[in-house]
């Protein structure tokens, strides 16, 4: 009998080991979604049934966000030249709270999707002399303009989060890392886990 339940619970941990991960990824993924379509379903103010009361249409509020980014990402490529890109740039530089934010999250979305990828240098960093060592990439070469020539910006994801810190590493301490930068984040937030 003891041995059953052992048997038993083995199949319990594997089992847990291979639903969870796909049961948190998808309850993310809806949570995600739903909360975006939520958000921006804009369905219960235009639309409102025979009694009065506003309709939800669920997707709409994810539909109206990629029709959206669709005709911007049009209107940019075909219309908008780099002058006025330039200017609007400086009009946004003189507004002082909105500058601080617009340029954070400019700076960040081009990092991960655009032409100019910040992460696309994965790097490992000797961190002292013990031989512990950290992986990061590489956002910054030349940092004299701020009085650390000889030095790079390394930036370091933390595991199991979206956060992480930069820190200025002597160039000598840091090394290309032979692998893909998909590959590195992914293996930095596994926390080391993940299959090389």
């Amino acid at each position: 009998m003891n041995s059953i339940v052992k048997a038993l619970f083995n199949y319990l941990v594997r089992g847990a080991l291979v639903i969870l991960p796909v049961a948190a990824a998808l309850f993310f993924i809806y949570w995600a979604v739903s909360k975006l379509d939520s958000a921006l379903n804009l369905s219960n103010v235009f639309w409102v049934d025979q009694a009065g009361k506003p309709i939800y249409i669920p997707g709409l509020g994810i539909l109206t966000v990629i029709i959206l980014l669709i005709v911007v990402g049009i209107i940019v490529t075909n219309f908008v030249t780099e002058p006025i890109k330039k200017w609007v740039g400086r009009w946004f530089n003189r507004l002082p709270v909105f500058n601080v934010i617009y340029t954070s999250f400019k700076d960040l979305t081009e990092a991960f999707v655009g032409d100019d990828k910040k992460f696309s240098e994965p790097v490992v960093v000797e961190v002292n002399e013990t031989g512990l060592k950290k992986i990061g990439f590489l956002t910054q070469k030349d940092l004299s303009k701020i009085g650390y020539p000889g030095d790079v910006a390394v930036y370091f994801p933390l595991s199991y989060s979206f956060a992480g810190q930069v820190c200025l590493v002597n160039a000598d301490r840091v090394k290309p890392l032979k692998m893909s930068a998909s590959e590195a984040m992914k293996f930095i937030v596994s926390g080391g886990v993940s299959q090389l």
